[in-house]
């Protein structure tokens, strides 16, 4: 029986791009990454994302990239 394997990516593909509402400087951006949870008792949570630019002028570290 032959069996279809996907072959693995290559290892220079780019990674996948998260496109995104940057809450800093409030408008869409590509590579948004989460910075802050919100978390809610009987509610839904949300998060606050940033893009690239707005990370590196705010020093903003993202969620998990932060020290538990």
């Amino acid at each position: 029986m032959d069996e279809t394997r996907t072959p693995a990516p290559a290892e220079d593909s780019p990674a996948p791009v998260a496109y995104g509402w940057c809450s800093w400087h409030d408008g869409y951006a590509g590579g948004v990454r989460l910075i802050q949870v919100h978390e809610q008792g009987s509610g839904a949570g949300g998060g606050v994302f940033a893009c690239g630019p707005c990370r590196e002028t705010h020093k903003l570290v993202p969620f998990a990239d932060q020290p538990l």
